[in-house]
């Protein structure tokens, strides 16, 4: 399998090495330098490109799936900040007939994760003693706050937990209301990134972690995404590819 990678800082340069590691050719590199508003993903660049990798950021995402699906590539993107134009991007993907696969976290670990997440507030729906909070902490120079997958896996418990029925983010300024869920957000350091769910009872707490050792997780989790990806069209998530 050959892909290319959209964008090349960090994460990219993780997903080159276990690219390399699985035996897959990373053929085309766009960074800033080479990709200016997304021009640089021309049809003779993707040339026998099966799947793109996007780690770009918020600002220029949508314009490079734009560019990728208009090639009639399928393209995995792992940048987060973008989601308000993600019924646009849907139609896209639906037009230009290629696959689009997205998620706040590609790692494996978190999206296995997320699944227990879901599995336990399926239970704590029945059980209105239990409240519940999300909380993260990620480095200082994470571009969003609160993050991507905190922010999912409370959108994700407001439709579950029928109590629950609004996320508050950022410092509270007063007492929380019992419709409230609020998302608590920390940046300090230079830490991959740990998540913890906490249902919480008079009589006991229940916490759900996840942390991150290294940014390889999702990296990992690009290349499986990206390998599951080929060939097929439509819009999907990690939680299809965990799911088979």
């Amino acid at each position: 399998m050959n892909i290319a990678l959209i964008g090349y800082g960090k994460m990219g340069k993780e997903v080159e090495g276990v690219a390399k590691e699985r035996g897959i050719k990373v053929l085309k590199v766009f960074n800033a330098a080479n990709n200016p508003g997304s021009m640089g993903i021309t049809g003779e660049a993707l040339k026998g490109v099966d799947v793109c990798i996007d780690f770009s950021t918020p600002g220029v995402v949508v314009d490079n799936i734009l560019a990728v699906a208009t090639r009639g590539k399928n393209i995995v993107v792992g940048t987060t900040g973008w989601y308000d134009r993600l019924d646009e991007m849907k139609k896209v993907v639906k037009e230009k007939k290629v696959g689009l696969l997205y998620a706040p976290n590609l790692s494996l670990g978190v999206n296995i994760f997320t699944q227990v997440v879901m599995d336990a507030a399926r239970l704590m729906e029945r059980y209105a003693d239990y409240d519940v909070s999300i909380s993260e902490v990620h480095g200082r120079t994470k571009a969003d706050c609160p993050s991507g997958l905190a922010l999912s896996l409370g959108s994700s418990i407001l439709q579950t937990i029928k109590r629950k029925t609004e996320l508050v983010t950022g410092a509270l300024h007063g007492s929380l209301k019992p419709h409230q869920l609020h998302v608590g957000a920390t940046r300090v350091g230079t830490g991959a990134g740990r998540h913890v769910v906490t249902f919480d009872s008079e009589c006991d707490t229940i916490e759900v972690v996840h942390t991150a050792r290294s940014k390889r997780a999702s990296a990992l989790g690009a290349i499986v995404a990206a390998e599951w990806l080929k060939g097929k069209k439509g819009v999907y998530t990690m939680r299809d590819v965990i799911a088979q």
